[in-house]
């Protein structure tokens, strides 16, 4: 079969690179919040980049394999042991049938992602294997994973497609302080000088609050100059919202199709796993690029992904 959830960890769900093409349908995106993390754990295993995987939100799941196969574990650190002798992040590992995984809470980090070597074994839903848990579709019967669920994989042991091979760098994510690039727009002008000032100079701490929908910050408030109101419009990921309160909110994942406040700056795709990684507490400052600077980097960080492809086959 697969893979027996014994403890499913706080937030489990089975992930892609998200549902595209459907937000004017009213199905928001989905997806692993760190798609770097996400796509070295299936380029670990030679899996397609969109193949699903389990993300798990400051505590991992607990299991027995069922089957034998080839798993990659990325992302947070999270005291993984298998049969309980360390199971080192990172790198591809060979796992045989009744092998038992297990975890703790997050020693850094926010969300972990557990591949399989051919993937599992779960249907596609409007073109993707992504959990949207609002709509009750995709990922494992449309909900996140509990005690007892057992994950199939797609291939028999004897017909894994993974060339595993070597290890990829491990990141680390205990910074206390970060810093997100974003371009400004595309609403800046509601808000005044002042107001665009303190929130490319004052710190926002990670709030309790935020999710897979958005991350929530507290800080100095931003002025406006009339109001934050708006004709609702579409939600990119990573827009930072202002709401009334004044206090940004930065659009993830699941965030919803579209929203009637403005949105002061956007934050660089390169930097949302950064982003998704920060645990409650830790404090953010924003900087500001521009488009052009912003597509250079992105390319740089394609360039990087692409390296990590190309040492794994060879």
């Amino acid at each position: 079969m697969g893979l027996k959830i014994t403890s499913p960890g706080l937030l489990t769900t089975v992930q892609d690179l998200g549902r595209f093409g459907l937000m004017a349908k009213g199905f928001s995106q989905s997806g692993a919040m760190d798609a770097d993390a996400f796509l070295t754990a299936n380029r670990l295993l030679s899996n397609n980049d969109s193949e699903g995987a389990l993300e798990m939100t400051l505590m991992g799941i607990s299991g027995e394999f069922t089957e034998d196969c080839v798993i990659a574990v990325t992302g947070a650190d999270m005291g993984w042991q298998l049969n309980d002798k360390e199971l080192i992040r990172y790198q591809a590992t060979e796992v045989k049938k009744g092998d038992k995984i297990k975890s703790t809470a997050a020693k850094n980090g926010m969300r972990a992602y557990l591949a399989v070597a051919g993937g599992f074994d779960i249907p596609v839903v409007l073109g993707s294997y992504s959990t949207n848990l609002k709509c009750g579709i995709g990922g494992f019967h449309g909900r996140k994973i509990q005690t007892g669920d057992e994950l199939p994989f797609r291939f028999e042991r004897g017909q894994l497609l993974a060339k595993y091979k070597g290890t990829s760098e491990i990141p680390t994510y205990d910074d206390e302080e970060i810093t997100v690039r974003v371009v400004l727009g595309p609403q800046d002008d509601y808000f005044t000088e002042d107001g665009k000032k303190t929130f490319l100079s004052s710190p926002y701490t990670v709030t309790m609050e935020s999710d897979r929908m958005g991350i929530r910050l507290d800080g100095e408030k931003i002025e406006a100059t009339d109001g934050v109101d708006i004709i609702s419009d579409g939600i990119a990921l990573g827009s930072v919202q202002i709401p009334s309160s004044g206090k940004p909110i930065i659009m993830m994942a699941d965030r919803q199709t579209t929203g009637g406040y403005a949105k002061i700056a956007t934050v660089i795709s390169v930097d949302i796993p950064k982003i998704a990684q920060t645990k409650p507490g830790a404090k953010l400052y924003f900087k500001a690029v521009s488009p052009a600077e912003a597509q250079k980097i992105y390319k740089r960080h394609k360039r990087e992904l692409a390296w990590l492809e190309y040492r794994l086959l060879f």
